[in-house]
């Protein structure tokens, strides 16, 4: 499984998978990580559509595969190299309507 641990101890890769270097996406995740709390808890509260109460607690539920971390770069490695859904799902273990819609809540 691709992750970021993996790609992060190869440099070159990283670069090539992902468009920025290791120093680079740390700086950018580090962004992302500060905000990325806040934001979940808002998308779970406030982003229903049909406005119904919630019925469960914010984070109860089924939780991601990926950590943030690795969704981040599943997401830069799916638009660097153009890669279909199958394919993600392959290099991350995810089903294609997973990485269907982790692309779409990381975006």
């Amino acid at each position: 499984m691709l992750s970021y641990d993996k790609l992060s101890r190869k440099p070159l890769l990283f670069k090539s998978f992902t468009g920025l270097s290791v120093k680079q996406f740390d700086d950018v995740y580090r962004e992302i990580g500060l905000k990325y709390p806040k934001h979940e808890v808002k998308r779970l509260s406030y982003g229903r559509k049909d406005k119904r109460k919630r019925e469960r607690a914010v984070g109860a539920g089924r939780r991601f595969k990926l950590i943030p971390k690795d969704r981040v770069v599943m997401v830069l490695v799916y638009y660097r190299l153009y890669i279909t859904y199958t394919l993600a799902g392959f290099l991350f273990d995810l089903d294609q309507s997973n990485i269907c819609r982790d692309i779409q809540k990381i975006e």
